[in-house]
């Protein structure tokens, strides 16, 4: 996701996924390098099922990429990396995605 302008829905799906501590220290830490998940959960102080969830999370709207490698050993390692991606977030471009919402989202009070 470069800065190209998000549909409602896109934009909704970004913000919450970002609206989680968790995983905005996932993405920061990510920000300065790309690490594997045992590694980035002891640097994060978080366990492994719960970093996989959050980064689940992130890389379903496209914020991380995470990509299989093998180590020197043969062990399977999975990588993540920050995704390119710049959310402009002004009372224009919220103007432009609200018309485009689609769902339950559009009608919903909660």
């Amino acid at each position: 996701m470069s800065h190209a302008v998000l549909t409602g829905d896109e934009l909704l799906r970004t913000l919450a996924a970002l609206a989680n501590p968790h995983r905005l220290r996932i993405v920061a830490a990510l920000a300065e390098q790309r690490n594997y998940v045992s590694q980035l959960a002891r640097e994060l102080g978080m366990s492994r099922p719960l970093l996989h969830l959050h980064l689940q999370r992130l890389e379903a709207v496209g914020l991380v990429i995470g990509s299989l490698e093998l180590s020197e050993d043969g062990k399977a390692m999975k990588y993540y990396e920050v995704a390119s991606f710049d959310v402009h977030l002004t009372p224009k471009a919220i103007a432009a995605a609200a018309p485009t919402l689609t769902g339950d989202e559009k009608g919903s009070q909660r």
